[in-house]
């Protein structure tokens, strides 16, 4: 029984693991029905093959009994080659395409990926109470319908095809054994064919019966999906915590810069703008620094510390802070106001 809990539906990750382990829906009927299929059809094809090389190889042998007196080890040794060969012919390629369908029919629904997980030895598959749990678990009961079905079916299109060929008894006495052979032979065909468009119908019914009854086991709760989000994306705490640490880093390192900074821009405390510029290295004044309320303060600190230039200035400062990112260049639109800053810091380093 699936948990009640259980209502969300499984995340791609959930999928992945449950594949790894083993778990795939599939629908064994699929395999079956299709795998039927293809075994009538490719006998229906190569049945003419069938009957010219087993002719031949009939009438050889019976041949070889009129002129044989004794049988002597070489001969039973042709025999048994031929024998060999002839079953890999007749049987061999019947046998390869249903088997190849088999495993397509398989592989398609399982994305042919492959687990070692189901070949372990469980205990629980040999638990008394767990089969117990098993044998009345609705699998069984679904099992059990389609069973019936299958019977039922089969029944009623064995039953009406040997009607069929009933009718014809009489007609066919008046034939050559060919004919009334390839009749029967070909009245069975039709009956098998039959039979295996309707398990292929029951094979789709199990089919999406087996994709339902998996999605509903890997449904997940809310609970799970939080918890597979932390473990992808990170606990939010810690998340929170190493932004907080990467911050706090890179505002040092901000810090070690201002006392390489030509002038502050400041307003006149709540935001400061650290500002450097090498006529040789830049083509504008770069900001190396910039803080607003506690970290304005300590950059004005930091200046005052090292004697460096600072004017009041609170449209520029407070646009420069939002504009223009640390260690970037100022953009174009500044450069008439910071020409006149700029000049002013020069002449006072002259001075």
């Amino acid at each position: 029984m699936a948990d009640s809990s259980k209502t969300e539906k499984a995340t791609q990750k959930k999928r992945e693991d449950e594949r790894k382990k083993g778990n795939v829906f599939q629908s064994s009927d699929v395999v079956s029905a299709l795998s039927v299929l293809a075994l009538f059809y490719t006998l229906k094809i190569v049945f003419p093959f069938i009957y010219s090389y087993l002719s031949g190889f009939l009438a050889k042998y019976f041949i070889y009994t009129k002129t044989v007196n004794a049988l002597s080890a070489g001969f039973v040794i042709d025999i048994l080659k031929d024998s060999i060969i002839a079953l890999f012919l007749l049987a061999g390629p019947v046998m390869l395409v249903s088997v190849a369908v088999g495993i397509i029919a398989s592989g398609m629904q399982t994305r042919f990926k492959f687990s070692k997980e189901n070949l372990k030895m469980k205990f629980s598959r040999l638990s008394p109470v767990q089969g117990f749990k098993r044998l009345l678990s609705i699998r069984s009961v679904v099992e059990l319908v389609k069973s019936m079905m299958k019977i039922t079916v089969m029944g009623f299109i064995l039953y009406t095809g040997y009607m069929d060929i009933a009718k014809q008894f009489t007609r066919l006495m008046y034939e050559d054994v060919l004919t009334a052979t390839a009749f029967i032979l070909d009245s069975i065909l039709g009956m098998v064919l039959r039979l295996s468009i309707a398990f292929v119908g029951i094979a789709v019914l199990d089919y999406l019966y087996q994709w339902w009854d998996y999605e509903r086991n890997i449904k997940m709760s809310k609970q799970e999906i939080k918890e597979e989000y932390k473990q992808l994306e990170g606990d939010p705490q810690i998340k929170g915590q190493i932004r907080e640490r990467q911050r706090k880093m890179s505002a040092a390192r901000m810090m070690q810069q201002v006392p390489t900074a030509d002038v502050i821009v400041r307003n006149p405390t709540h935001f400061a703008v650290a500002l450097r510029y090498d006529i040789e290295k830049n083509r504008a004044p770069i900001v190396v620094a910039k803080g607003q309320d506690y970290m304005a303060f300590r950059i004005i600190e930091i200046a005052e510390r090292h004697q460096i230039p600072m004017t009041e200035n609170k449209p520029l400062a407070r646009a420069l802070y939002g504009a223009v990112e640390v260690n970037s260049e100022i953009p174009p639109e500044y450069y008439a106001v910071l020409a006149e800053i700029m000049a002013w810091v020069y002449s006072m380093k002259r001075s």
